[in-house]
């Protein structure tokens, strides 16, 4: 899952990111209120990370902001203010959490993983689409049981296609989410392809053909019931 950490304090923004990204996210950063408004207004994310103290703004309006922009995306506030006035005014704007510092890594990627659950897996930490059968929270794939190994590029990218399913995906937006913002400043997206035809090369070897078709100039769609 791809994350945007909005944190100023240099030193605990690279914690937190070096943490999560160790447990299987694609994490982008945020220092100031100017930046993050940029990455909200330009990315897509599935859940945010809000620092309220930021230099040039409150986080209280970014937040608003990506819930006015990107509705369906996760936030949970991280602040060291916690006051019940704080927290309500947060939530009230549409925040799914509240953590107040300073709190433990391992609780906050529990409760990423939670709010994640909520937002695109209905609840559950399995997704099965057709055959496939993919658990989010081991990061493990299965074919009719049989257990398929993939990377961690091409775990990334399936996920994406699962929760997406029958739905064109940009070749830009794919590149941004298993590879990072950056990543739409490549002169090519050759390395997508390069991607899917080992992705599909994994499945082929248990015996199943996963459908993922090009959509001429724009990008893939993964067909599945």
């Amino acid at each position: 899952m791809k994350l945007l950490v909005i944190e100023d304090e240099p030193g605990l923004s690279q914690t937190i990111t070096q943490f999560l990204q160790s447990q299987g996210h694609i994490c982008e950063t945020a220092t100031t209120y100017q930046q993050a408004q940029e990455k909200i207004g330009v990315y897509a994310y599935d859940c945010v990370l809000i620092d309220l103290m930021l230099p040039g703004g409150n986080g209280l309006d970014i937040l608003s902001q990506l819930k006015q922009e990107h509705q369906e995306t996760g936030a949970i506030i991280i602040s060291a203010k916690d006051s019940l006035g704080d927290k309500l005014a947060g939530l009230d704007l549409g925040a799914d959490d509240y953590l107040p510092k300073p709190f433990h890594l391992a609780e906050l990627n529990s409760r990423i993983k939670s709010i994640l659950r909520r937002t695109k897996f209905e609840g559950s930490a399995s997704l099965e689409v057709g055959r496939l059968r993919i658990n989010t929270e081991a990061r493990t794939v299965f074919v009719d049981n049989q257990p398929v190994s993939l990377n961690r590029k091409e775990y990334d990218l399936l996920l994406l296609f699962a929760t997406n399913k029958n739905r064109v995906i940009k070749k830009s937006a794919l590149a941004e989410h298993v590879w990072g913002d950056n990543a739409d400043q490549s002169d090519s997206y050759d390395f997508i392809y390069s991607q899917i035809k080992n992705l599909r090369k994994r499945f082929s070897q248990v015996g199943y053909e996963l459908d993922i078709q090009t959509v001429y100039g724009i990008g893939y769609k993964f067909l599945a019931d």
